[in-house]
């Protein structure tokens, strides 16, 4: 039986299977990319991960292409080069579906509640490695892929490259892809979108988030669907949150219908302190558990696409 998923058909009854997404190994990866230490745009290790990006996901088989374009420092004013990663599994496919990430960190923990400490280290291991480690260990998961659309990872770059200016822009990264995509003479097209940011949390708890609810809603139905069929109780039925993120052009520009999948609340709601851009998101606060999670329902997810 056929049922629509995001508006997509999808095949009711194809058993679940995480095709051995490991807990372990994406752990691995997201301590390999804070080790690169702060990824801001521009910077010395953004370039250290993004050469290791590209090494890992053509060693899986993906063509990789850099997405290249350059801003202005908003405080030098000097050119910064940055580049999306745009991940591509079975080219020659024309539909497609994506999914995204960010891989900068915010420049400086500055929501310390100390004003000295607003310009200490931040390696922001949720926000912003917890994506990237999830895409990672996904890309070793594609070999099982029989799915008949195309798949793109698209690892956004400048997200969050503020420093609390008032030239400072968000979603550089997605607002350049997106732009291009709803401009340019194209052969393919994107059915759906999925965005995981802060999906790390070792006390994960995902909230449905209000724009990707009003952009796409059978899409965060079905997969919050999914999540109840499989048991994976850290999908919660609550809308809770109106996060401004990469979906945000995507939907707005793009067109695609995109969600959000994100735990916002870092550690936990109600918490009285929140490890959200500051020194203490650190990859011990992370767990490779929670990552699976996702991993899980968004194969099961893409597995059922016919």
């Amino acid at each position: 039986m056929l049922v629509m998923v995001g508006g997509i058909p999808v095949l009711a009854q194809t058993p679940a299977t995480t095709a051995g997404f490991q807990p372990d190994r994406a752990m691995k990866y997201l301590t390999t990319v804070c080790a690169f230490g702060p990824r801001p745009s521009g910077s010395v290790g953004m370039r250290q991960q993004r050469d290791w990006l590209v090494s890992h996901f053509e060693k899986l088989g993906a063509t990789v292409r850099r997405q290249e374009f350059r801003i202005r420092h908003p405080y030098s004013g000097e050119p910064v080069s940055l580049a999306n990663l745009i991940i591509t599994w079975h080219p020659d496919r024309s539909e497609r579906v994506l999914f995204a990430a960010h891989y900068d960190t915010r420049p400086f923990p500055d929501e310390e509640l100390s004003l000295r400490l607003r310009r200490g280290l931040f390696i922001g291991a949720n926000d912003g490695a917890s994506g990237v480690a999830f895409l990672c260990e996904f890309g070793n998961m594609m070999r099982n892929y029989r799915g008949k659309y195309g798949v793109d990872f698209i690892l956004f770059d400048g997200e969050e490259f503020v420093f609390g200016t008032p030239r400072d822009q968000y979603f550089l990264g997605s607002t350049h892809f997106a732009r291009a995509y709803s401009s340019e003479a194209r052969s393919i097209l994107y059915r759906a979108g999925i965005l995981v940011d802060m999906i790390g949390d070792a006390d994960l708890q995902i909230y449905k988030e209000k724009a990707s609810v009003r952009y796409a809603p059978d899409l965060v139905r079905d997969i919050w669907q999914i999540a109840e069929e499989l048991k994976v109780t850290a999908f919660r039925s609550r809308v809770r949150h109106q996060v401004r993120d990469d979906h945000l052009p995507l939907n707005q520009i793009a067109r695609i219908p995109t969600i959000d999948i994100i735990d916002f609340d870092y550690p936990k709601p109600g918490s009285r302190r929140s490890y959200w851009h500051t020194q203490a998101d650190t990859p011990d606060k992370c767990s490779g558990e929670s990552l699976a999670q996702v991993g899980q329902v968004l194969w099961t997810w893409l597995t059922r696409i016919r």
